[in-house]
């Protein structure tokens, strides 16, 4: 086991400790573990492929509205749910991917924006399967083995499970070849390209596996709202929140997500409870000094000055 599987072992022993200490604070930590997670699952596509998404709210939405209305319409259990919008995640990411990746610059990024836009619509105006603009309510879901999926603690576990399942898919990706790949393509196509490497097929593969895991999250999270309302599921500020959170912790690197995961969650939390109407003025100011003091993210900053000092020492 390397040392990077070992942390992320120690992390989950220590964080399956944290519903131990109360219900106080619990639904933080679902916040923080989801945004992990999706973090994470962005950070394949836009940290190691080099493809700035803002639309994964579309992601999250699909994973949220399959569970929604599999168990309100249709009875289903969530995991065939998320089992089939993540299934949906990999061919609209596929699609998806094969019509914009040859486009060059911000087109790729207006793209993403379009599609979370024509998705928000859909559910805003196809009333009859999505409950339009009213939402959708899950008001049953099955007790598997007689565990409440409804209990906040049970939600924190899923959240925990799924944030460090995708930080172990990005550590297993980070040692294989398809990973130096992603970094071949994300710092020069072109030499890549005269590598023997097809650039499009790298960052469809990542699309696929960034999408399909935001899709499980995006399940998980329905379970968590029960109650699913498509201004705020597949808003553009919740894109831009996932991009922040891995920009700011660290783009490319493995555990830069969580960071950041935790830092923006929590001081936004700690901001609105403490300075009420000034909270997200005191949050903005916080991104700003963090992006400009820290232009590689909190980790990638960190790991920069690590590989300097480690190169002066050898001269």
């Amino acid at each position: 086991m390397n040392k990077q599987s070992l942390i992320l072992a120690a992390l989950v022993v220590a964080a399956a400790c944290y519903p131990l200490t109360g219900d106080a604070f619990i639904t933080v930590g679902i916040s923080v573990l989801l945004f992990t997670g999706w973090a994470t699952s962005w950070n394949i596509l836009g940290g190691w492929a080099g493809q700035l998404s803002l639309g994964h709210a579309s992601f999250v939405g699909l994973g949220a509205y399959f569970v929604a209305i599999g168990a309100s319409e249709f009875g289903w259990a969530p995991w065939w749910s998320m089992l089939m919008a993540m299934a949906v995640a990999a061919v609209m990411a596929l699609a998806w991917g094969k019509l914009t990746f040859g486009l060059r610059g911000p087109y790729f990024t207006l793209s993403t924006i379009a599609i979370a836009e024509i998705l928000r619509l859909v559910a805003i105006n196809e009333g009859w399967l999505t409950g339009g603009a009213s939402g959708v309510f899950i008001d049953e879901l099955p007790e598997p083995f007689g565990v409440d999926l409804f209990d906040k603690t049970t939600q924190y576990y899923l959240a925990l499970v799924y944030a460090a399942l995708t930080i172990a898919i990005t550590i297993y990706i980070s040692r294989r070849k398809f990973g130096y790949q992603l970094k071949a393509v994300r710092d020069n196509e072109e030499a890549a390209m005269a590598a023997g490497i097809n650039p499009t097929v790298i960052k469809l593969k990542a699309f696929v596996v960034s999408g399909v895991l935001t899709a499980l999250g995006g399940g998980i999270y329905g379970i968590f709202l029960s109650f699913i309302e498509p201004h705020i599921i597949f808003n553009l500020l919740f894109s831009v929140q996932i991009a922040l959170t891995v920009i700011i912790g660290g783009r490319g690197t493995i555990w830069g997500p969580a960071v950041g995961a935790a830092l923006l969650v929590i001081s936004g939390e700690v901001f609105r409870t403490t300075f009420a109407q000034a909270n997200m003025l005191l949050y903005g100011v916080l991104i700003l000094v963090v992006i400009l003091m820290l232009p590689r993210g909190i980790v990638g900053e960190y790991a920069h000055k690590l590989i300097r000092k480690k190169y002066a020492n050898r001269a």
